[in-house]
C-alpha cells in the first residue's frame, strides 16, 4: 500500500467537501519581532478546528458502496475523532470512536454530537487502539487510522499544496507540527516537487521526538513514554509510510519545550487573537526557535497553525508558564536569615524589579528558604545581574527557572521542609485523569510506609500531577519502587532535587 505519485494523490483528494482553504496570513508582530516575514497557516479555521479533518474525509469519502455498509471505526482522544465523526454525518455512514476514559468531557461531547458510538476504553490512546482493532473484527467496520495511510496523507498533503498555491513568492521554510506523521508527510510529497528549495522542518515537543529519535536512529524506534501536555501529537512511534516518506526529505528538527509552547500560544493569540491547542502552536513555537538559533533574517516562513481545540482550564497552565517559555520570569529559591527586617533587605536588593510571586512559611529559628519569580525585559543578562547581587550579599541562591518540580509544585506550595523527618523520600507522578486512579496508587503502599508530603495539580489534560513524600527505610526502596513500577504510571525520584 504504497502509492508511488502522491502528488496525483493530493490533486485528487475530494477534501473540499468537507474541508475549507484555510487562510495564509501574514502575523505582523511575529514578523517584526524575528525580523522576518513569518505566516500562519490557519487550520484552526476547519469545521472541527483541526487539519486532521481533511485526512479522514478523504480517507472515508473514497470508500466504497460495500465498505460504506460495513461503517467505519477509529481510535482518538481528539481531533482525528472529531474528523471522522463528522466525515461520517456528512456522508451518512455508521461510526464508531474508541477514545481514552482519560479523554476530557468537551471532546467525547463535541464527537457524540456528530453522530458517532463512542466508546470508552483505556487510559492511553494505545489502549484505545486495541480496542478498536479488536472490534473492527468482531464487526468487520473500515479502520480510519489517524496517519498511516495513503488516503489520510493525501489529504493532510492539501495543506501543502494550499500554501504553495496561495504564496507565489519563494519559502524559505515550512514549519511543520509532528506527531504520528500524517501532516508532515503530506506536506513534503507535494513541496520537493512544487518547491524543492523549500525546507521542510520537523517540530517536536522534547519529550515526544518520534520524527526526530526515528532519523537519529535511522529507523522508526518507539519511544518508552512521551509527554502529555501537547496531546495532539503524543504518538509513541511515527507511522511506517510517513516515515518512508519523509526520511529522505525532512533534513532538519526542532524539539522545544513544553514552556515554548506556551509562549507560542500566546504569540499566536497576540497576532490573531485565537487560542490555539498546544499541538497547535507546535510549529509557531519551532519557527521562533530556529530564527533564533540560527539568526535568520529577511526570509518568508510558515508555520502551520495545526488545532484550536483547547480545554478551557488548560488555559490556566498556559498562562503561568509562557513567559518562563519566553524567558520573561526567573525562578529563584534563595535562603535569607529568620530575623526582623531581613525581607525588607531582601527586596532591596532584588531592586525595582517586577515581582511575579513571593512564597515563604516559617521553618527555622535561623535561616528562611524563599521561592521567588521575577520578571525581566532582558531576561538572561538581568537574572545573572539579580543573582550575583544576591551572592555578593551572601545569600544562598539557586536558579529554579527550568526546574520542571519547582515550576509544576513549589511555586504552589507553602510550607518549610520536613527536618523532623526521618527515611523520607519525594516522587513525582502523572496520574490518569479517571475515576480510582489516586485510590489504586494509595492502597499499592504498605500501612507501613507513611505519607508526608502530598501535592496534587490537574491542568485540564488528560493526566495530572502528583508530588509526594513517603517515609520509607533506604533498604526497602527497591520494594517501594517495584509497586510503582506495577501501577504504569509514569514517576521520577526527586528526593535529590535542590527545589
Amino acid at each position: 500500500m504504497m502509492p508511488n505519485n502522491y502528488y496525483e494523490k493530493i490533486k485528487r483528494s475530494r477534501v473540499y467537501e468537507a474541508a475549507l482553504v484555510s487562510p495564509l496570513e501574514c502575523a505582523n508582530l511575529l514578523s517584526q519581532r524575528f525580523g522576518n516575514r513569518v505566516l500562519l497557516k490557519r487550520e484552526d479555521q476547519q469545521p472541527v478546528f483541526s487539519f486532521k479533518l481533511r485526512g479522514a474525509y478523504n480517507k472515508i469519502a473514497q470508500l466504497s458502496p460495500q465498505q460504506r455498509k460495513r461503517g467505519v471505526i477509529a481510535a482518538s482522544a481528539g481531533n482525528h475523532a472529531q474528523g471522522v465523526a463528522f466525515a461520517g454525518q456528512k456522508l451518512g455512514i455508521r461510526t464508531q470512536i474508541i477514545m481514552p476514559q482519560t479523554t476530557p468531557d468537551i471532546k467525547v461531547q463535541a464527537v457524540r454530537r456528530r453522530g458517532a458510538q463512542v466508546i470508552r476504553h483505556g487510559d492511553t490512546y494505545d489502549q484505545a487502539y486495541l480496542r478498536m482493532r479488536e472490534l473492527a473484527k468482531e464487526n468487520g467496520a473500515v479502520v480510519v487510522h489517524p496517519y498511516d495511510d495513503p488516503d489520510v496523507i493525501a489529504g493532510q498533503g492539501t495543506v501543502g499544496k494550499e500554501i504553495d498555491e496561495q504564496h507565489p513568492d519563494p519559502l524559505a521554510a515550512v514549519f511543520v507540527p509532528v506527531g504520528g506523521g500524517g501532516l508532515i508527510a503530506g506536506v513534503s510529497e507535494w513541496l520537493r516537487r512544487a518547491r524543492p528549495q523549500t525546507k521542510i522542518i520537523s517540530v517536536e515537543p522534547e519529550d515526544a521526538p518520534t520524527l526526530h529519535a526515528a532519523l537519529q536512529a535511522g529507523s522508526r524506534i518507539t519511544l518508552d513514554n512521551v509527554g502529555l501536555f501537547a496531546d495532539g501529537v503524543a504518538v509513541r512511534q511515527i507511522g511506517e509510510e510517513n516515515y518512508r516518506l519523509v526520511r529522505d526529505t525532512v533534513k532538519e528538527t526542532v524539539l522545544v519545550t513544553s514552556d515554548e509552547i506556551c509562549a507560542a500560544i500566546k504569540d499566536t493569540f497576540d497576532d490573531t487573537r485565537i487560542l490555539t491547542e498546544p499541538a497547535g502552536a507546535l510549529a509557531v513555537a519551532g519557527l521562533k526557535k530556529y530564527i533564533v538559533r540560527n539568526a535568520v533574517r529577511g526570509q518568508n516562513m510558515v508555520a502551520i497553525v495545526s488545532g484550536a481545540n483547547i480545554n478551557f482550564d488548560r488555559l490556566k497552565h498556559v498562562v503561568e508558564r509562557y513567559e518562563i517559555g519566553e524567558s520573561a520570569e526567573s525562578l529563584l529559591g534563595v535562603t535569607i536569615p529568620e530575623q526582623p527586617g531581613s525581607f525588607l533587605e531582601f527586596c532591596r536588593a532584588i531592586g525595582r524589579r517586577t515581582i511575579t510571586e513571593f512564597n515563604y512559611r516559617y521553618a527555622d529559628s535561623k535561616q528562611a528558604q524563599v521561592f521567588v519569580g521575577i520578571k525581566f525585559d532582558d531576561e538572561r543578562k538581568a537574572k545573572d545581574d539579580v543573582i550575583r547581587i544576591l551572592k555578593e550579599k551572601n545569600y544562598p541562591v539557586v536558579d529554579l527557572s527550568n526546574n520542571e518540580m519547582a515550576k509544576l509544585h513549589l511555586r504552589h506550595m507553602v510550607g518549610g521542609t520536613g527536618h523532623k523527618l526521618a527515611d523520607e523520600q519525594i516522587y513525582r507522578f502523572q496520574f490518569p485523569e479517571r475515576p480510582g486512579a489516586l485510590l489504586n496508587f494509595l492502597q499499592s503502599l504498605q500501612p507501613n510506609w507513611n505519607i508526608s508530603l502530598f501535592h496534587y495539580r490537574n491542568h485540564g489534560a488528560a493526566y495530572g500531577r502528583v508530588l509526594i513524600g513517603i517515609q520509607v527505610k533506604k533498604e526497602e526502596t527497591g520494594k517501594l519502587q517495584k509497586q510503582f513500577n506495577k501501577l504504569s504510571y509514569s514517576w521520577c525520584e526527586e528526593s535529590g532535587n535542590p527545589a
